[in-house]
């Protein structure tokens, strides 16, 4: 096994999740729960510090530039998002109306996490600051870093990325794949989601379509740019697809994708940069299942889904989810409020959209971590004058 590659082993643990799902008796899945909600609350521990230990450190080693790139990453990864949640509105529009009946929404949905095994117990590690805080501080210490005299304080963060580097060599990239393993036992378990994942089957098909489809596009773009062959790109990037479907969680995904950013000859620096900024303000993926399943919640409840009424809460879309990516579910749990403002939407509709997002949350994530590797070989070619 040690041997094996990740992308191996996260295939073998999705595999062996749903037979073991499948055959097992509950205190089996119990088991598996217990382990996956350990490993979960440390990676929720860990992910301040793998973005304060990447991110400082990498705005400091930019020197001058670091102003510069952060404002060409934000402007690259926002103007993606859009993008593609414009295109999700333009397919949802042309192909819903003759896949679902407009108002025929009766059946209620329970939400699909209600299905699933807890754990025997849990223990709480609390990280030491929220995403946003850690991302914030980043900025603050990196760009600090890059304009006083001293290096101290650049020796300081340089040091404690090594130790990040330590902490998810030795301990997170080997446990992840029985993390995946885990996640997938108690999901094939639980059953519920199969329900929901029958009933919109024609839609999800279609997410996932533009999902691969909007990848292609990105990394077409990125090979443009960067002067690489862009299926190459796409190819080395394929650990992080599948580790992303496992633990639904951009933020816990970073050690992978960067990682397989750096083997598209991405510079150290700018890959140690843009995947961890963007695995917070990139959400392609996220953007394009939003805006197609409110489209069709919407359409089945007979609501108005015109340009005029979707294209500022895609605006809006790209910006508050910021505020809680990186976590399971976190996108559509931050877009509660533009669902309900924006849109329309009741407490009803908000539970359903709950449980449609979660129900393939991973498709959506793994769309956003593998286009922050297209993200990173545009950003390094656009930033090479001036930081060379």
């Amino acid at each position: 096994m040690k041997k094996l590659g990740l992308l191996p082993k996260v295939l073998i643990a999705i595999i062996l999740g749903i037979l073991i799902g499948s055959v097992s008796p509950e205190p089996v899945i119990q088991a598996f729960a217990t382990y996956s909600g350990l490993f979960g609350n440390f990676l929720g521990f860990a992910i301040p510090l793998i973005i304060i230990g990447f991110i400082a450190p990498g705005i400091g080693e930019l020197g001058k530039g670091a102003g510069k790139l952060l404002g060409l990453t934000t402007a690259v990864a926002y103007g993606s998002t859009i993008i593609a949640g414009t295109i999700s509105y333009m397919v949802s529009a042309g192909l819903f109306p003759q896949l679902l009946e407009v108002g025929g929404l009766t059946k209620s949905f329970a939400n699909p996490e209600d299905a699933l095994i807890q754990p025997f117990f849990t223990v709480d590690m609390p990280p030491v600051m929220g995403v946003m805080t850690a991302l914030l501080l980043a900025f603050t210490l990196g760009l600090g870093a890059s304009v006083v005299k001293g290096d101290s304080l650049q020796r300081v963060m340089v040091d404690l990325r090594e130790i990040v580097e330590k902490m998810i060599s030795s301990i997170i990239i080997p446990l992840l794949p029985f993390h995946i393993l885990s996640v997938f036992a108690n999901l094939t378990f639980g059953g519920q989601v199969k329900t929901i994942l029958a009933v919109f089957a024609k839609v999800f098909v279609i997410i996932i379509v533009m999902h691969l489809a909007y990848l292609v596009i990105q990394y077409l773009v990125a090979g443009q740019l960067g002067r690489k062959n862009p299926f190459v790109l796409l190819k080395n990037m394929l650990p992080a697809y599948f580790t992303a479907i496992g633990t639904q969680s951009s933020a816990a995904t970073i050690p992978v994708t960067l990682r397989q950013t750096k083997q598209n000859k991405v510079t150290d620096k700018i890959a140690d940069f843009v995947i961890p900024l963007c695995a917070t303000i990139h959400l392609s993926g996220s953007t394009i299942t939003l805006v197609a399943c409110s489209m069709a919640v919407m359409m089945l409840n007979g609501m108005s889904t015109s340009f005029a009424t979707m294209f500022p809460f895609i605006l809006m879309l790209g910006i508050t989810m910021v505020a809680a990516p990186g976590v399971p579910g976190g996108a559509v749990m931050a877009a509660l409020g533009l669902l309900e403002s924006m849109l329309g939407f009741s407490t009803t509709l908000t539970s359903l959209m709950i449980a449609l997002y979660i129900a393939q949350d991973s498709f959506g994530t793994a769309c956003n971590v593998t286009g922050d590797g297209a993200i990173a070989v545009i950003t390094d070619r656009l930033s090479k004058p001036s930081t060379t």
